[in-house]
């Protein structure tokens, strides 16, 4: 049971079409903003949450990792039941950790998981409208991993950041790109040290020229090569876009996973 001021750590499920992000802004229409307020509440004292991977507008998280200093005496059942009953129903606390001192959700990564859900159909998406990206165009799965593997290792990813992006270095170790389809579904998943702003949705831009034969698969490297955002496809809408979550050293214990992966399995 953590002590009042012990480090906590929380893993978050949500769906971002209703939310102008993760980061807090003054209009309060965030997540940061709605998961704080609701710690606030349970905790009757203020609370400042930390992220793994602050995501954009309309993007969803299937494991978003957050921690805080907690001001009073709670377990980690009254954390995620408490917590979630101030919640609004499309954002959830999955699991909650007692964790150290120096563990920090965003600076204590080894790494970091995107998920991208594409439909591709002649007719678009209505059930699982805001919840997956979509294409009318047939996509070659072949071509787009053939693409896909130029993009392996450390590289300077200049041609796939926004011009809004904050990050210090656009060098980045992108570790793994897997591509599979299911029925008329495909599931892109992407692994790497950390991401630039908009790089995976910038990614899946060409990734999609690639699959539709709009581009071949050469072309990929030609893009990273290029250092220029103007080299690549635009960006890919947001719509389908997974925050699966970062992962830690084995001695924090954090979780990596929640029920929320196997429906998007």
């Amino acid at each position: 049971m953590p002590a009042a001021g012990r480090r906590i750590a929380l893993g978050l499920a949500y769906a971002g079409q209703g939310y102008h992000g993760w980061q807090s802004q003054p209009d309060g229409q965030t997540l940061q903003d709605r998961v704080e307020a609701a710690l606030t509440a349970l905790a009757g004292a203020p609370v400042r949450t930390h992220c793994a991977g602050r995501t954009d507008a309309g993007v969803h998280a299937l494991n978003q990792v957050v921690h805080f200093d907690a001001p009073v005496l709670r377990d980690a059942f009254s954390w995620v039941r408490g917590t979630n009953r101030h919640l609004e129903r499309d954002i959830a606390v999955q699991w909650c950790r007692a964790v150290s001192d120096d563990f920090h959700a965003r600076y204590s990564a080894l790494g970091r998981r995107y998920r991208y859900l594409l439909l591709e159909s002649p007719v678009r998406p209505a059930l699982e409208a805001a919840r997956c990206g979509w294409t009318f165009r047939r996509l070659d799965g072949d071509a787009m991993r053939e693409a896909a593997a130029s993009l392996i290792g450390e590289h300077d990813f200049s041609s796939f950041r926004s011009s809004e992006c904050q990050a210090r270095s656009p060098v980045k170790t992108l570790r793994s790109i897997s591509i599979a389809r299911h029925g008329a579904y495909w599931r892109f998943d992407f692994d790497a040290s950390a991401f630039l702003h908009h790089m995976v949705r910038n990614l899946m831009g060409c990734l999609v020229a690639v699959g539709s034969g709009a581009r071949r698969p050469a072309w990929m490297a030609q893009v990273l090569a290029a250092r220029s955002r103007d080299a690549a496809a635009p960006t890919f809408g947001a719509d389908g876009l997974y925050f699966a979550g970062p992962y830690y050293d084995a001695r924090h214990a954090i979780p990596h996973h929640t029920p929320a992966m196997d429906w998007l399995a």
